[in-house]
This record gives structure tokens, C-alpha cells and sequence, in this order.
């Protein structure tokens, strides 16, 4: 279960994020990226965090803590964005942080190296979860401390909003051409040997047990929560038993993986040569 705290000073908007997200301070004395129940793209987007952050997780990626947030919207009537006051009204109660990692920096290809087999880590885990949103475009990755951290999660598993196309979400492929570790000759192979034999039933199921009972009440076709969370557990359990051969890294050459557009990155004996 996730740690449950308070929010008690709302610091700032980040206006990089298109949900609107905000860095607050809590009870506990920790700060949090917070996103909200009130944000345009809805509890969905908070149910995606939690279950694919957990996962990754266990997983042993790199994924900042998760929490449970209590918002009292008072906390924000200082703030002078209009915009922002909105949100806060229209989120009161619980909401989702995340472990804010001070001095981060945005993940530059161009500027960090990533291991093939790391690479591979990543890959294989968006590919489980059909993440769309770690492309070369928004890659989604922060560096601290001189390791790769994996971000907002909230545009994965898009068959869930409606749970439409169930069977053909379990084998869809995955193209991971646009992946921003393409470049990096990421080994899916080995990826797929050492992860999927631990995507179990049981390691599925503790980790949907950590969304709030109130993020999946009413779901149109459901007989309460424990039934949605059965269906995440699945499709991801499906899912991964042949995720292997449903992802592609576009063309190869003898010199090295796909390039990702607007990446100008010449190979030389398998190496990035900048």
C-alpha cells in the first residue's frame, strides 16, 4: 500500500507537463510532484502512474517513490493562476505524488550514455506496458546522480480507457523505432529472458492493489474495483508471456541500431562516435 500524506504547501506549477502538474510540500516533510484528480485527462492518467511505476519498480527500474496525497484546496487560494486555482478546487481530496528528485536534470542522448542492456530494461517494460509518450520527441527520462530515472507514466496502457480490444491489447505489437534508447543497440533479448519470467500473477496483483478503491469505482462494465483490477492483471499477465516477439526496433544495419530522427549520431564498430 502507498504511504498516505498530507499536502500543506502548494510551491509551484510545471507547466512542461500537459496535465498541469505541481511541486508541493508535505507532512511528512518530503516534496512532490503532484498530479491531480482534476486534471483534463482524469483518474485514468493517476491509475496508469500507479500501476506502471510500482511495476517498474519491482521490476528493478528507476522510478521515483509514489504517494498517496491528501488535498485540502485551500492551500492554494496565493496561487495567481487562474488555471491553477481551478485544478485545486476541482481536486480535492486524493491525489497522486511522486518523489521529486532535486537537481535532475531532462535526459539529452547526446550528452549520456546508456548500456545496451539497461537500454533493453527500459524498452522491454515500455513495450509491456504500450507506453507512447518516451520517444525522442518527449523522452520522459531524468538523470540524478548519474543514473537514468523513468517518468510520467500516465499515457500507457491505452486499451484501458474504454476496455476495448482486450485480446488483440495482449499481442499488439510494439514499435520502438522512435524509443529514445533506440539509438543505444538496446538488447531486448535479453531483456525479455531476465523480465518476463517475473511478471506473475501474484506480482501483478499486489501491484494493482496499490490504486485507491476510489480511482476505479463506477467503471462502466465492472462489478466494483477488485474486477477492474483483475482485468489490468490480465492483460499485462498475457501480455508479457510473448512480448518478446511483438517489438521491432525499425531497420538494422551492421553498424548499428535505427537512428531516431533529428538524432545525427554516426556509428563506428558499434559505438556512438558524437
Amino acid at each position: 500500500m502507498l504511504t498516505e500524506v498530507t499536502a500543506i504547501r502548494y510551491v509551484t506549477p510545471l507547466r512542461e507537463g500537459g496535465s498541469l502538474p505541481g511541486i508541493v510540500e508535505a507532512d511528512d516533510l518530503g516534496t512532490y510532484v503532484m498530479k491531480f484528480t482534476g486534471a483534463g485527462q482524469g483518474r485514468k492518467t493517476l491509475v496508469a502512474e500507479v500501476i506502471c511505476g510500482q511495476l517498474g519498480r519491482r521490476l528493478g527500474l528507476r522510478v521515483p517513490d509514489l504517494v498517496r496525497i491528501q488535498l485540502d484546496p485551500v492551500i492554494g487560494l496565493s496561487e495567481p493562476d487562474q488555471e491553477v486555482q481551478e485544478l485545486l478546487k476541482a481536486s480535492g481530496g486524493l491525489n497522486l505524488g511522486m518523489d521529486y528528485l532535486p537537481g535532475s536534470l531532462g535526459f539529452d542522448p547526446l550528452a549520456f550514455e546508456v548500456g545496451a542492456e539497461e537500454a533493453g530494461r527500459v524498452v522491454w517494460f515500455d513495450a509491456l506496458i504500450g507506453n507512447v509518450d518516451r520517444s525522442w520527441r518527449n523522452p520522459n527520462l531524468l538523470v540524478w546522480h548519474g543514473q537514468l530515472w523513468l517518468i510520467d507514466h500516465g499515457a500507457t496502457m491505452i486499451w484501458h480507457h474504454g476496455w476495448r480490444g482486450l485480446e488483440e491489447a495482449a499481442t499488439k505489437p510494439y514499435d520502438a523505432s522512435d524509443h529514445v534508447l533506440a539509438p543505444f543497440a538496446p538488447d531486448v533479448a535479453a531483456a525479455s529472458r531476465a523480465l518476463a519470467p517475473r511478471i506473475t500473477e501474484e506480482l501483478l496483483t499486489e501491484v494493482v492493489a496499490d490504486v485507491p478503491d476510489a480511482w476505479l469505482t463506477d467503471e462502466p462494465g465492472f462489478d466494483g474495483p477488485d474486477a477492474v483490477r483483475r482485468a489490468y492483471v490480465e492483460v499485462l499477465l498475457e501480455r508479457a508471456a510473448t512480448l518478446g516477439r511483438h517489438i521491432t526496433l525499425g531497420e538494422r544495419t551492421g553498424e548499428g541500431p535505427s537512428k531516431a530522427p533529428e538524432w545525427l549520431r554516426v556509428w563506428v564498430d558499434g559505438k556512438a562516435a558524437r
